[in-house]
């Protein structure tokens, strides 16, 4: 089976994870400050991104703890979780590198800003 393409929701959820051991909500929540609000990650998205990371062996289960009572469980970033996201950074940076070169030849007062 051909690796799944990494959505930007999974990228930040491995991004916050790299923290340590994150329970849902507090994962939400260093998503949307990590984004600056770009990624809204709802209960719903975020826990099939979580299967998703689970089944490909990229984050695992910590622990469960319960808060007021509800179970909250904590996820953690694997190994293998941790290398694929490095992967995906590099790839990123490699990509906005040849953007901004090609941009800064096209018209460098793109870069100040400028129109």
């Amino acid at each position: 089976m051909a690796p799944r393409r990494m959505t930007e929701q999974a990228f930040f959820v491995l991004t916050v994870l790299t923290g340590g051991p994150r329970h849902g909500y507090g994962i939400m929540q260093e998503v949307d400050e990590l984004s600056d609000g770009r990624v809204d990650l709802k209960v719903g998205t975020l826990y099939g991104v979580l299967d998703r990371l689970v089944e490909d062996g990229l984050v695992e289960p910590d622990r469960d703890e319960v808060h007021d009572g509800r179970l909250r469980r904590y996820y953690q970033i694997t190994d293998a979780g941790g290398q694929v996201l490095w992967r995906e950074a590099q790839r990123h940076a490699a990509n906005a590198r040849i953007a901004s070169d090609r941009l800064r030849a096209l018209r460098p007062s793109w870069e100040a800003g400028g129109a």
